[in-house]
């Protein structure tokens, strides 16, 4: 592992720079306030900017104002509302449950609103520990007011100072995302190499790669300014991210069978030289990422040229060895790899070049106007509350769940009379998820996060003697909290409770034996309660999956016809970035919730494996149309003819018709059977001919450019054909759906083949 590396990403991330962020925000006000003798009125306004901090995730700069605002509001409202239930209990509970359950449903409509109804909670979870009557309740509100507004100037007079470095920190970590997909992909290269985990890890990290850009996507789009920018700095910005998403779509296109490519090569020594150059393109493309983070240019390394041409001198001597009528066919298709390895390898360049933001470049490159059908829609409709009051909705039954979990909390501590009760409420709030897995796993994180870090917390304490180092050692840890608060929950829950532990005892160290034993107690009950709820109110992935199983086709189908069109019509060649960005979040989506299924219990996983050779499936597919999409660009106008046509017509009337499956519609007739003939005796003569020129010494020839151009999409073609036949019949047995004419099962070779 190369430390430096790790260390100059991790501190020019988005999430260190925001856990500083959040850190001044939260303790400045405590800390002024505690030197004039107020320090009640400091935690209170420290807490009123840390429930807005919540509210405070990435995005547009417009988008973050006003959630941060709204946010300040609600904290306002529910502070309000929940210090005078104090009166009964009774009260209490019932505000408890109505808060929790409609500040739960404003996550039906996006993540930010979602994060504006947890600031609500946390500061209903709070305000039941902080028992003020009377006139204090309206006096806690405005404190509260005063620590929000506070964090409000504090975010909005950073973001004036640095503009672009919130973009620039989220570009970055979405190139360095791309440079861990293409080193997942590095692993097909090993001899002995497991593919249904490398194929689960791929799909993880290109739903990571999706999710990042969509965020970036959000960020520039939606910012005029960036838009309609005319600096270097904004203009740069957009050339870098169109430009990575483009070589995140050729990393894509870079497929093949990699069983049968072990099965012809393994031993000749040849993989490893394709293995290195694509960790030497990840070593270039985590440079750029970091330096896209921290604002300035990148470093170019000359030895991936090198690596490049080492290769390909090595590919050389090595088909000069190995050709032969036999192999013929595999070395054309490692040497289309080789050529789009060649390929990426000069956009990786063009990527440092334009992290100059060379004005030239940069001013001449030219953007899409359509840029605004990219953007997902964020209208607050409340006709989507009302749509999703069901327990078909999986916010609705979430809600349920929360509201349930809150209210059992707060009467276990109201009955037990425990002194810090509100953890429990706090520790439901922070587990709860709306789906089974990811309860399960912070359940786990959070007792195993709490019990570490009280035993660092109690050492750091031993350790440091003076009320100054402890104050230090809280703020670091309160940093360390934040700065893996949305990546790596069990660091984060570890450092937050030795933080908490070291605050509440230079609050007061006489009951500090009292916080530790209530903090792990509570922490056990509030997992308890909200890992019992999960059954009370099921939420399982098998009744989600179905529907995204038939929006993965959809777009799949609409991908293809797309880009497919480019090799029969004699038109300008359609614009497919948008299908293909919708094929490509479909498909994560999809992933995403196949590995949530995969955590569930053993009973709720029907037709696991074959789910998994669906989303498999989807998957290769929409590499073979990137494929498509790649080599249209160069190859289409040239080798256009309808004699794709019947094949292109029976692949999308074969999507379409094993979505209709899955979503319950009426399936139209099956297609006729389509002649493919034409196509593979076309390619066979092209091997043919070219077998014997190579008998004949005839090493360049037409046939040779022909074949290496031609064959590649047909072969593409004939793929994508015969893997939408194996997901109709994948479906046929998931649904249970069984055509007359067809009742045969899918050989399990043309599953490991299909790539």
């Amino acid at each position: 592992m190369d430390y430096i590396k790790e260390y100059r990403q991790f501190v020019s991330s988005y999430y260190f720079n925001e856990a500083i962020r959040i850190t001044i925000g939260i303790t400045l006000p405590s800390v002024i306030l505690n030197f004039f003798g107020m320090l009640e009125i400091g935690l209170i306004a420290s807490l009123g900017a840390m429930a807005v901090s919540a509210a405070d995730i990435p995005g547009p700069i417009r988008e973050r104002r006003n959630g941060m605002l709204a946010a300040l509001v609600l904290i306002f409202l529910v502070d309000l509302i929940t210090g005078f239930a104090h009166i009964n209990p009774f009260i209490t509970a019932f505000v408890i449950l109505s808060f929790s359950f409609s500040l739960s449903m404003l996550g039906v409509y996006n993540a930010r609103t979602n994060a504006i109804g947890f600031a609500g909670l946390l500061i209903m979870v709070l305000t039941l520990y902080h028992k003020a009557t009377g006139w204090n309740v309206v006096l806690d509100g405005v404190y509260l007011l005063c620590g929000g507004l506070w964090y409000i100037v504090l975010s909005l007079a950073l973001h004036g100072v640095r503009p672009y470095k919130v973009i620039q920190q989220a570009l970055g970590d979405s190139i360095v995302s791309i440079a861990d997909y293409l080193k997942t992909r590095s692993y097909f290269y090993n001899e002995g190499v497991n593919y249904d985990k490398t194929y689960k890890n791929l799909m993880q990290q290109q739903q990571k790669v999706q999710d990042k850009q969509i965020l970036v996507r959000e960020m520039l789009f939606k910012s005029r300014n960036i838009v309609k920018s005319t600096t270097l700095t904004g203009r740069g910005l957009l050339v870098i991210f169109v430009e990575s998403v483009d070589l995140f779509e050729k990393a894509n296109a870079t497929f093949y069978n990699y069983e049968s490519m072990h099965k012809r090569f393994d031993g000749a020594n040849i993989l490893p030289h394709f293995q290195k150059v694509i960790l030497g393109m990840v070593d270039e493309l985590y440079e750029i990422g970091v330096s896209v983070q921290e604002g300035r240019r990148s470093r170019v390394s000359k030895s991936l040229n090198d690596e490049l041409r080492n290769l390909k001198q090595h590919f050389e001597r090595f088909v000069a060895t190995h050709r032969n009528a036999e192999n013929l066919e595999a070395l054309i298709n490692m040497r289309k790899i080789m050529q789009s390895i060649e390929d990426m390898i000069l956009r990786i360049y063009t990527l440092h070049h334009y992290t100059r933001y060379d004005r030239k470049r940069v001013k001449e490159y030219r953007l899409s106007d359509n840029y605004k059908s990219f953007l997902e829609k964020t209208d607050l409709d409340s006709e989507l509350i009302r749509e999703n009051l069901s327990l078909q909705s999986n916010t609705f039954r979430h809600a349920l769940r929360l509201s349930l979990a809150m209210t059992l909390g707060y009467i276990t501590a109201h009955l037990l009379k425990l002194e810090y009760s509100y953890w429990i409420l706090l520790t439901t709030l922070v587990i709860l998820k709306p789906t089974y897995s990811v309860t399960k796993q912070r359940n786990y994180q959070r007792v195993l996060g709490t019990i570490i870090g009280a035993m660092g917390g109690i050492g750091l304490l031993f350790l440091i003697q003076t009320g100054t180092g402890r104050f230090t050692a809280m703020i670091l840890l309160m940093i360390a909290t934040y700065s893996f608060m949305r990546t790596r929950y069990l660091v984060s829950v570890t450092f937050m409770t030795a933080y908490v532990l070291i605050m509440f005892f230079l609050l007061d160290s006489r009951n500090f034996h009292v916080v530790i034993e209530n903090r792990v107690l509570d922490t056990i009950i509030g997992s308890i309660l909200a890992f019992m709820t999960t059954y009370i109110i099921p939420s399982w992935e098998k009744k989600q999956v179905k529907s995204y199983m038939a929006a993965a086709l959809e777009k799949t189908r609409i991908y293809f016809e797309t880009v497919s069109s480019a090799y029969v019509k004699n038109e300008p060649t359609p614009d497919y970035k948008l299908s293909r960005k919708e094929a490509f979040v479909a498909q994560a989506n999809l992933s995403g919730t196949f590995s949530r299924m995969l955590s569930e219990p053993k009973s709720k996983q029907k037709n696991i494996k074959t789910i998994h050779q669906f989303v498999v499936m989807i998957f290769t597919i929409n590499s073979h149309i990137a494929t498509l999409a790649h080599y249209s660009r160069q190859f289409a106008a040239k080798y256009r003819s309808y004699n794709f046509l019947p094949i292109i017509e029976n692949t999308i009337h074969e999507l379409g018709n094993t979505a209709g499956m899955l979503s319950d519609e009426d399936v139209a007739q099956p297609a006729a059977h389509m002649d493919t003939q034409s196509l593979k005796t076309a390619v066979k003569e092209l091997l043919e001919k070219r077998r014997h020129e190579i008998q004949q010494g005839l090493l360049d020839t037409e046939t040779k450019i022909t074949l290496n151009e031609l064959k590649p999409i047909i072969d593409q073609f004939l793929l994508i054909s015969r893997a939408s036949g194996d997901l109709n019949k994948l479906v046929e047995e998931i649904t249970g759906f069984k055509r007359r004419d067809e009742a045969e099962k899918i050989p399990v070779e043309s599953l490991s083949a299909a790539g």
